[in-house]
């Protein structure tokens, strides 16, 4: 029966606390960089092959994820010949490029920085860095909502998901999955261009993200049991009442979960390319939302970060020893 070995705990603890120091310095190469051109290219390839887009996107949606965790596993075999330590270390890294912990801490204090000063006009610019919706003519609250329910939503995708995954199965599972998750962000949208190339790969990121996502009922009402004025209960109810009302069947758990523990309703209006469409409202508005709800929601994402390495490891050596 294969173990979890203690190299394999080592180096998921170390692309962890790589991922806290330094999250991700801009001028550092990323692979996902390189994942973004290689879905470029297969996708011209794609719609060149096949007449019918679903087809195509199914195409796509099996050669990125294969293509990424085979050319991880081979770059880990190679760097192993070399020595057992070249090879950890280049496992390390590849993980720690699957987290975003420190990266989305970074970017939300970013945003709570520029409302503390009270420039408007920075804090939608930082804003609309790491959210899809329109921000330029957000109010302050309506910039705190954003920062909060995409914090909350990439809780999942961005820590929860590749955390899971590379206990699961190690930097190539890991690297296979957020290969997923970049080929939703990419071709993942249902307009005109892309509602049938990219259905295959929204469908594959739902799955892969739909466990992960009710994990968040149990891992942010923890959370929220360290947290001053924090409400672990309602994490917990809200998180199983409105969790379900959201259109995406993973999005809507992690942000009813930051609603009930932070006491403030998130939903309603957004504007895409200036479309407006209207979100269900998830949580009880118990107050106004306020600026520290973003730090509030920062220190809940460390805690379910921290908490989701502690859980998956345990379960890792508990189930194979």
């Amino acid at each position: 029966m294969p173990t979890f070995s203690q190299d394999q705990f080592f180096i998921i603890i170390a692309a962890w606390l790589l991922d806290a120091l330094i999250g991700d310095p801009e001028r550092l190469p990323h692979p996902v960089r390189l994942m973004g051109a290689y879905i470029g290219w297969t996708e011209k390839i794609a719609r060149h092959l096949f007449a019918n887009k679903k087809a195509a996107g199914v195409f796509i949606g099996i050669m990125i994820p294969s293509s990424a965790y085979l050319c991880t596993a081979s770059i880990i075999i190679f760097a192993s010949s070399f020595s057992t330590w070249c090879g950890m270390i280049v496992s390390i890294v590849l993980i720690y490029y699957c987290l975003s912990t420190r990266c989305l801490a970074d970017e939300a204090n970013a945003i709570l920085t520029q409302l503390q000063t009270g420039n408007l006009a920075a804090a939608r610019l930082r804003l609309s860095r790491i959210v899809g919706r329109d921000t330029g003519n957000l109010d302050a609250t309506e910039i705190v909502r954003a920062a909060v329910e995409t914090v909350s939503e990439n809780t999942v995708d961005g820590i929860i998901s590749p955390l899971f995954f590379a206990v699961l199965g190690g930097a190539p599972l890991a690297m296979a999955f957020k290969a997923v998750s970049t080929l939703d962000s990419m071709i993942g949208y249902k307009n005109e261009k892309y509602r049938d190339l990219g259905c295959f790969s929204a469908r594959f990121d739902d799955v892969l993200n739909y466990l992960p996502a009710r994990l968040c009922l149990l891992l942010v009402p923890l959370a929220a049991l360290v947290i001053p004025s924090a409400n672990a209960l309602a994490a917990f109810i809200t998180g199983f009442r409105d969790g379900p009302k959201s259109p995406s069947p993973n999005s809507g758990y992690p942000e009813a979960c930051f609603a009930g523990a932070l006491g403030i309703q998130l939903g309603g209006e957004c504007s895409y390319g200036g479309i407006v469409s209207g979100k269900p409202l998830i949580g009880e508005k118990k107050r106004e939302l306020a600026e520290y709800d973003i730090k509030k929601a920062v220190g809940m994402m460390w805690l379910v970060s921290g908490l989701s390495l502690v859980v998956f490891v345990v379960l890792k050596i508990i189930t194979v020893g």
